[in-house]
């Protein structure tokens, strides 16, 4: 019995395809490298910078203290700055005390006066506003006197005014002051001091500077000037002219 002859397949050799076969395995090769590396790194434990971490905590620490400095040096300086308003109001206070005794003090000397004999005198002014917007301001002068112990002296009081209006120098007499009214001063009548009452009226757009308060009576006639901004503290004046 004879053995049949193999058959023979017959294939078509193609290079193009075997090139991309090989291509396509060197693409898939590559992309499960990718994919590994990926998948490693996403797994892989993630180990922190512990010099970074160090750095920022320090960083962090550094600015917490600046802040508590500043804030300290911020109330520092505020406490010392109502302390600094404390003893400058003490100090005003205590110099308004001061200017009150000496005045005081000058009142009672002259109406004591011991061996020595003083005329008449206008010892202080105060000018205060009226109430509300009236030009109006009430005044007040003390006088005094020792030369005529235990006896009245009566008289007249006026006041004249200096200041500016309309940028120039102008001089308000008492007739001005008081729109005619008591022409003649005001009447005082007193053995050792008496405080004299009035009113006068300012001019609107008048800026008053100096006071000159005259008092004429038996006891003689005396002027004495005042600063507007003294009358309005109440200050007594050393300018006496009699």
């Amino acid at each position: 019995m004879s053995t049949p002859a193999p058959s023979l397949v017959i294939r078509s050799h193609d290079p193009a395809q075997q090139r991309r076969r090989r291509w396509l395995l060197a693409l898939a090769w590559l992309a499960s490298l990718l994919l590994v590396g990926a998948l490693a790194l996403h797994f892989a434990p993630r180990t922190p910078d512990q010099r970074r971490i160090a750095r920022l905590a320090a960083v962090e620490q550094d600015n917490a203290d600046l802040k508590t400095r500043i804030a300290v040096l911020v109330r520092s300086e505020q406490v010392a700055k109502n302390a600094l308003a404390d003893v400058q109001q003490t100090l005003r206070e205590r110099d308004e005390e001061i200017e009150g005794l000496r005045a005081d003090l000058a009142f009672y000397g002259r109406l004591v006066g011991g061996n020595r004999r003083e005329g008449l005198a206008v010892h202080a002014l105060r000018v205060q506003p009226v109430q509300g917007a009236s030009p109006a301001w009430n005044f007040t002068a003390t006088l005094t006197q020792n030369f005529k112990r235990g006896r009245d002296v009566k008289g007249r009081l006026s006041l004249s005014v200096e200041g500016i209006a309309d940028g120039k120098l102008k001089t308000l007499d008492w007739s001005a002051l008081t729109q005619g009214k008591d022409g003649g001063g005001v009447e005082y009548g007193f053995k050792y001091f008496q405080q004299v009452d009035g009113t006068i009226m300012l001019p609107a757009g008048f800026a008053p500077n100096r006071v000159i308060v005259r008092a004429d009576g038996d006891g003689g006639r005396v002027e004495q000037e005042f600063a507007w901004k003294d009358a309005i503290k109440g200050e007594e004046s050393e300018d006496v002219r009699q």
